[in-house]
């Protein structure tokens, strides 16, 4: 069986996707699809082992201009070269990446999270995805998830990744058989996260051209250009584009994701609300177990509960009266989709 987790971007999948990885059962695929190159990710032509494993291990470019300035993103979780893992300031093993270096996306957030030595698991990964014959795409995919899963002497996987409703559609084309939970959370809190994350806030600014000196599209933005006080990825994150930019973000991912929605079975999709689910984590975590099919007993479930810390606090009663209103506004179209059809 395939199984996704779907949400906008900020919407606490990941806390999810860290859960459902206490399950011994589960390989937890995180931030895979998001990453990977848009024109090819769910292409219909075959497509040979090394052009799979060049897609898989390209580099995303936000992601390298945004470590190259300095910024951090939270998922990322590769233990750079030149640089102490704060969560794990013991932890002897450094990989070959420094901080600046063009990552391959498959090391940014998955492979580290599977192993104490991700630079070897990619290795061995990129020996199995050459090795692989000429197949439509979304077979490599499928065998890539179950090698990992093999390797990680796990029963299945769940695929998650920030932003994925927006390609909800092509998701659910490339897997019809596939159960997809939607997690989503408070449309104002997630757009103020949004606009907190460095990784999300350049994309954003570009899309609706929300920073000064930039231009229509990403395609105008040289990432590779060397970082400086007036380069437009610099002024995008040294600032702090209007929250609306977010929240029109928010809704236009919905309502994409939304029309796919429609055309899913009831039986295999399920909606989480990310409030329950750190309300009341037990709870909710055995009913996605019973959605994704999953033993809910051995004591992860209580396991993946712990990794709760509270519910965490809200952002929208600070701003401003006018930029809550702006927010709330940018919202609308989106929420009032979800309250008809998610």
């Amino acid at each position: 069986m395939d199984r996704f987790i779907v949400g906008t971007g900020r919407c606490g999948s990941t806390l999810l996707s860290r859960m459902l990885a206490e399950s011994p059962d589960v390989c937890s695929i995180f931030e895979y699809f998001n990453g990977l190159d848009v024109t090819r990710r769910f292409q219909t032509e075959p497509m040979d082992g090394e052009g799979f494993a060049d897609l898989v291990s390209a580099e995303q470019k936000v992601v390298t201009a945004v470590l190259r300035r300095g910024y951090p993103v939270a998922e990322i979780t590769y233990p750079f070269a030149d640089e102490p893992r704060a969560d794990r300031p013991d932890a002897g093993r450094r990989g070959r990446y420094r901080r600046a270096d063009p990552l391959p996306w498959i090391l940014v957030s998955l492979l580290p999270r599977l192993g104490d030595d991700p630079d070897a698991l990619f290795d061995q990964l990129m020996a199995f995805c050459r090795s692989r014959p000429r197949a439509p795409v979304v077979d490599h995919h499928r065998a890539l998830f179950d090698w990992l899963t093999a390797r990680c002497g796990r029963q299945c996987w769940i695929e998650r990744a920030g932003s994925s409703i927006d390609y909800l559609g092509s998701l659910v084309e490339a897997f019809p058989e596939a159960r997809f939970l939607h997690l989503h959370r408070d449309p104002h809190e997630a757009a103020l996260s949004m606009r907190e994350h460095h990784a999300f806030r350049v994309p954003i600014a570009i899309l609706y051209q929300a920073a000064e000196g930039v231009g229509p599209g990403m395609a105008e933005i040289d990432f590779d250009a060397e970082p400086s006080a007036g380069d437009p990825i610099t002024r995008i994150l040294e600032g702090a584009p209007d929250v609306a930019y977010y929240g029109r973000y928010w809704s236009d991912q919905i309502r994409r994701g939304l029309d796919a929605w429609r055309h899913v079975p009831p039986e295999r999709r399920h909606v989480l609300r990310f409030e329950e689910l750190v309300a009341r984590p037990a709870d909710c975590l055995r009913e996605v177990a019973a959605f994704f099919d999953l033993d809910p007993k051995g004591g992860w479930v209580e396991r993946a509960a712990a990794l709760v810390r509270g519910v965490p606090a809200t952002r929208f009663e600070s701003l401003p009266a006018d930029e809550q209103g702006a927010l709330a506004e940018a919202c609308r179209p989106g929420r009032e989709r979800l309250a008809a059809d998610g």
